[in-house]
């Protein structure tokens, strides 16, 4: 498998509507929002453990498309892995180098998003990965709605003696928070330095392009409303080291309501363009959706 040549900036949009995209857990879990501007905000955490979480449906964590941070993983346990493999290799003693090299080999997340994996136990040192990722931040200022909820039963014997005696009914309430509609824009990079280090390939890539755009449509739940991946843009440079600076080919991307009297309500209610008359020389644009 060869391993990317190029260097990349994207430019990812997706959008929610009746749901929280990223619940903030310091604030009973209500929508992120920056409290200067009212725009909503999806941290880069949240939008790597839904392409992780892809990647593990798509290839059923089987190397060399293990997910090395997933639900209930024990990370010194993983990291265990690598010595045991390469024991039965042959190796004695792995060194911490080597037992990286493993995790890179066999963890797509390690190779793609890097990790820090110098535990004192099985230490497998740190990995600085090709890919990052930005907050998603909304386009325009979001307004989140709470609503409340009830719920025609309790869990246990003593709830329902104690709603007895409140009420006569054994209904219990519960609060909702949810973004009627927001559109969010991330940005990210992919750097060929760093992919020559851990192994990111052209398949690791195409993988990647095909979690930002199909993700969604394994995440669905009632919390998250409906949520879609409505572009990804990618700019790919003829070399390594890159053609043209990030925020200038960011900024080609425009995003704008196409009538500012009332709230967005969907999708349609935005025109999406390339600035393609400045497109850098050795700079290739490709929308991928």
């Amino acid at each position: 498998m060869t391993v990317i040549g190029n260097r990349y900036e994207f430019v990812y949009l997706f959008d929610v509507e009746n749901g929280n995209p990223n619940g903030d857990p310091d604030a009973g879990n209500l929508p992120r929002i920056d409290p200067e501007t009212s725009h909503g905000l999806v941290t880069d955490v949240s939008l790597k453990r839904k392409i992780r979480n892809y990647v593990e449906i798509l290839n059923e964590d089987i190397a060399p498309y293990c997910i090395y941070v997933k639900e209930k993983a024990i990370l010194t346990q993983q990291q265990k892995k690598a010595y045991i493999a390469l024991e039965g290799e042959g190796n004695k003693k792995p060194t911490p180098e080597d037992a990286r090299n493993w995790m890179c080999r066999n963890f797509f997340d390690v190779r793609t998003f890097g990790a820090v994996m110098s535990l004192k136990n099985f230490n497998c040192g740190q990995v600085r990965g090709p890919v990052q990722i930005n907050f998603a931040k909304s386009i325009d200022p979001i307004v989140p709605a709470e609503l409340s909820i009830t719920r025609m039963a309790v869990a246990t014997e003593a709830e329902a003696k104690k709603q007895e005696k409140k009420d006569g009914g054994n209904r219990t309430m519960g609060r909702k928070a949810i973004v009627p509609y927001g559109l969010y824009r991330a940005e990210g990079y992919i750097s060929a330095h760093f992919a020559q280090k851990t192994g990111f390939t052209e398949d690791d890539l195409e993988i990647l392009w095909e979690s930002l755009i199909n993700m969604y449509d394994h995440d669905h739940s009632a919390a998250r409303g409906k949520m879609n991946a409505r572009k990804l843009i990618v700019f790919k440079h003829e070399s390594k080291l890159g053609n043209a600076p990030a925020h200038k080919l960011f900024d080609l991307v425009n995003v704008r309501r196409n009538d500012e009297n009332g709230p967005a309500r969907s999708i349609s209610d935005y025109a999406i363009t390339i600035d393609s008359e400045n497109i850098p020389e050795n700079v290739t644009v490709i929308e991928k959706l």
